[in-house]
């Protein structure tokens, strides 16, 4: 049973690195079609024309992001810590996977908000002109690498707490069964 659950635990964590490392190659490809349209530029203004390509790859790489965060979360499961004293007597696993989690979340909002603002810029149907909003979308891909680090991070480290607790209430078990022979371990 515990091979099983190292061969899920690997399994996981091989899937959620694929699809953010996908989506972070999508959105620095979004980011190379982007630069490949017709575009004028003076100073820090600038008009071009929206890339459709760039669109659909943007559009594809906030999609798998957002994929890789769901199945991290759903099957990582929720560790909580609810104050300060909990934090303090918490193991360090679960201390790393509260960690984990809210890094990852803060690398998903920066990339989310990154990536389609990129993708929003390039759905337009006419030109666009103002402020130059260049490397939206390749530093929101290279923001999904992250995110994938510390989405494995999370999951293996949730799941460590989860065997570690899993121990625990086994141990517990076992000391409050009697001996053979009646009397309390």
């Amino acid at each position: 049973m515990e091979k099983y659950v190292k061969n899920i635990t690997f399994l996981v964590c091989f899937l959620i690195m694929v699809l953010d490392i996908v989506a972070g190659v999508l959105g620095i490809q979004a980011e190379v079609a982007e630069n490949k349209v017709q575009q004028l530029r003076v100073w820090i203004f600038e008009c071009r024309d929206p890339s459709n390509q760039a669109f659909k790859l943007g559009l594809s790489a906030v999609v798998l992001l957002c994929l890789s965060h769901v199945v991290v979360n759903l099957l990582g499961g929720c560790v909580f810590i609810g104050s300060k004293e909990e934090l303090d007597r918490a193991s360090p696993n679960k201390q790393l996977a509260a960690a984990s989690l809210i890094m990852s979340w803060i690398m998903l909002g920066i990339a989310f908000i990154l990536l389609v603002s990129g993708t929003v810029a390039n759905s337009q149907s006419r030109k666009n002109c103002g402020i130059s909003h260049h490397r939206q979308l390749s530093i929101g891909g290279i923001l999904c690498f992250i995110h994938g680090l510390f989405a494995v991070a999370y999951y293996v480290s949730a799941a460590a707490v989860v065997q570690e607790e899993k121990n625990q209430h086994q141990h517990q078990g076992q000391e409050n069964k009697p001996n053979q022979q009646g009397l309390p371990a």
